[in-house]
């Protein structure tokens, strides 16, 4: 689906010789880039709509009711699940609140 728009970038738009290694290049980048960023955006929706549901406080009250052992080993489970970093998923007023501590 999405080979088409890199091909269409790379020969009509650029105007690159089929079959180049420059032409190859830039198909092959134009439909990564594009993959990527489609990727990152539904991750970091489906993170953000999950840490909605589950807030930090709601994490740690129910880890907190667990032997130590188990606790420890529990805690990092939400963080192989999700290894994103979550920069982007924090709620604009939250920045804005921490910007003026």
């Amino acid at each position: 689906m999405l080979s088409w728009l890199a091909l269409y970038v790379t020969h009509s738009i650029l105007g690159l010789a089929s079959g180049s290694h420059l032409a190859y290049a830039t198909e092959f980048y134009i439909y990564d880039t594009i993959k990527i960023f489609l990727l990152l955006s539904v991750i970091i929706f489906a993170v953000s709509a999950i840490g909605s549901y589950f807030p930090p406080e709601r994490t740690k009250k129910i880890l907190s009711h667990k032997k130590k052992f188990i606790g420890n080993v529990t805690a990092p489970l939400p963080g192989i699940v999700t290894p994103f970093c979550s920069c982007p998923a924090v709620p604009a007023d939250k920045r804005r609140d921490q910007v003026r501590k």
